[in-house]
């Protein structure tokens, strides 16, 4: 089975076409080295996958017919991935959350929503102290 058709049957990407892209774009790695789409994949290939900033590693068990559900997944493919890639990608995420600093740049929706707030609950004072 090619390469981009096995990561789209084992459910690592949405689409055929987008796992062809990742292969033309040198993202997926079989035994080590880069492959294009239409590399034939064996049992026993060591597959390295590139995505979301994180290395996933699998081993293929076995090749399936077609696309396979969520839950029989497991059967076709070996996980391997570290647990420290999953961490280390949590922790981008937090560092991303901090990137903006206050007072720089555009206000955010919610920023400009709590300015809001604070301006309409202004005014209603002044309302009061005029009548």
């Amino acid at each position: 089975m090619r390469i981009d058709k096995y990561l789209w049957c084992v459910r690592y990407y949405k689409t055929r076409n987008i796992a062809t892209e990742a292969c033309k774009k040198g993202h997926i790695a079989v035994n080590g080295q880069q492959v294009k789409p239409s590399r034939e994949v064996f049992p026993t290939d060591k597959i390295t996958v590139r995505r979301d900033q994180i290395n996933y590693k699998l081993t293929v068990l076995d090749i399936p017919a077609n696309r396979v559900g969520p839950k029989l997944v497991d059967i076709y493919r070996k996980d391997e991935t570290p647990a420290e890639a999953f961490e280390h990608l949590k922790l981008l995420r937090l560092s991303k959350d901090h990137y903006r600093a206050k007072g720089s740049g555009r206000p955010t929706k919610k920023d400009r929503r709590d300015i809001d707030d604070y301006s309409s609950d202004t005014l209603d004072i002044d309302a009061d102290d005029n009548i």
